[in-house]
């Protein structure tokens, strides 16, 4: 189902932008749409060619790729699926099949596909990669690795040196993964390869940057990203976290506007709408906060690729505890990472059960990770409980790693410090008055 020029038009009307439909649909006619158009006038005429049907699938992933919209997803896997029809020996078809389902968070059949592809085809590099992407999504963290090492034997590429990144980044070595995505840029550049590519390696870098709370190599990144992919949404709402870390807030809103009319995606609202009650613009924050959940609910598909984001919205924003609690229970059920458990452990703590969110955080933490936003979730977990010396060792890791690490909890961790060190302060004098 290809639901995303419905979901636009809303959005435009919401940030009332509703004009700019024309341009965008210009904007949005890109080489990769001549050649599904291609594939499309072949097919007509050649039924059963599994080589056009592969074509179409690949051309398909990548415009799902270069605008988020998870239909076309759905239209490669029925091109792919026609593909090993014809073909049943077609090892880039089930590779590429295994990317589908990873994109639309079907990991356990994404990772079959994947093991199929290799077992066609052992010197795929980019089949390791997958399995290794589907297994690093469901918290099988070591065996994400041996793919990944796999990988790295067979080729270094943009899309292997990019991948070891993120296994990287969450073991907590932000110095290798950004190196490692330097190279993936670099990589990509020098082998031509997809524009959206380099430019999601360039965003991921950025996003790297950001974490180390460097915002001048963050905002050269993001800007990159979009000169290499025109229009490039990613680094739109990469560029509008820096202009909001730097309190340059109208800018932000208007590129999490632009951002949010290329393609809805429930986080971004979030972000505006928190920029908006940072502000003081309740009302508006309070549509955005709306266009969160109808984006997040507007079918299963969505429902299934933003069950997390909705779990963190309602913990973040104190909304529907029993609904929040739920949806991160069923993540945990479904990937396993440590983003699950953080997920669980902060509606945990907002639902008051504070002893289950600190068994969950330990889990977030078990990798360690150097996350701002995972440390300032274990702060107040740990401060909710009375134990004032490890949320003050959490809170002060948040924000000596990024102290600009979100618009609304950065200075709420702040705060936090504060009445720690007040509270201990009023134990002190009071223990002196004692002993006098």
């Amino acid at each position: 189902m290809n639901f995303q020029p419905r979901v636009t038009a809303i959005v435009l009307v919401l940030l009332g932008v509703f004009h700019a439909t024309p341009d965008l649909a210009v904007a949005q006619q890109t080489k990769t749409d001549n050649q599904i158009a291609y594939y499309q006038q072949l097919l007509r005429r050649h039924l059963r060619n599994a080589n056009l049907y592969f074509g179409f699938g690949d051309a398909l992933i990548r415009k799902a790729r270069e605008t988020g919209d998870p239909g076309y997803f759905n239209r490669a896997e029925e091109a792919l699926k026609r593909t090993l029809q014809l073909a049943p020996q077609n090892a880039g078809a089930l590779r590429h099949l295994a990317y589908v389902h990873y994109s639309l968070h079907e990991f356990a059949s994404a990772a079959v596909y994947a093991r199929k592809a290799i077992e066609m085809d052992s010197e795929d590099s980019d089949a390791y990669g997958v399995l290794g992407d589907a297994l690093l999504e469901v918290g099988q963290y070591a065996e994400a690795q041996a793919a990944y090492a796999y990988m790295m034997e067979l080729d270094q590429s943009l899309y292997s040196y990019s991948r070891l990144a993120g296994l990287k980044s969450l073991r907590g070595d932000h110095a290798g993964a950004i190196a490692d995505l330097e190279k993936a840029v670099a990589a990509g550049k020098s082998a031509k390869q997809p524009t959206e590519s380099v430019a999601w390696a360039e965003w991921q870098l950025g996003m790297e940057h950001f974490a180390a709370g460097d915002l001048v190599k963050a905002e050269t990144c993001f800007s990159q990203s979009f000169e290499t992919q025109a229009g490039y949404y990613r680094g739109l709402s990469g560029l509008a976290q820096v202009r909001a870390a730097q309190q340059r807030y109208d800018e932000a809103i208007e590129l999490y506007r632009k951002a949010l009319a290329i393609l809805p995606m429930p986080e971004y609202a979030a972000a505006l709408g928190e920029l908006y009650e940072k502000i003081g613009k309740l009302e508006l924050a309070r549509q955005q906060y709306a266009l969160v959940e109808y984006v997040g609910r507007l079918n299963a598909l969505n429902q299934a690729l933003y069950n997390r984001e909705l779990a963190y919205f309602y913990a973040d924003h104190d909304m529907k505890p029993k609904e929040g609690l739920e949806l991160a229970r069923r993540e945990l059920n479904y990937r396993r990472d440590i983003y699950a458990y953080d997920v669980l452990a902060w509606n945990l703590y907002k639902s008051g059960e504070l002893e289950s969110a600190r068994e969950a955080i330990d889990r977030a933490l078990k990798l360690g990770t150097r996350d701002a936003k995972l440390f300032f979730h274990a702060g107040m977990i740990h401060h909710g409980l009375g134990e004032l010396d490890k949320a003050r060792e959490f809170l002060s890791r948040a924000l000596a790693i990024n102290p600009h690490f979100h618009i609304l909890f950065a200075e709420q961790a702040t705060r936090t410090l504060k009445e720690i060190d007040n509270a201990g302060g009023r134990v002190a004098a009071n223990q002196q008055s004692e002993e006098r």
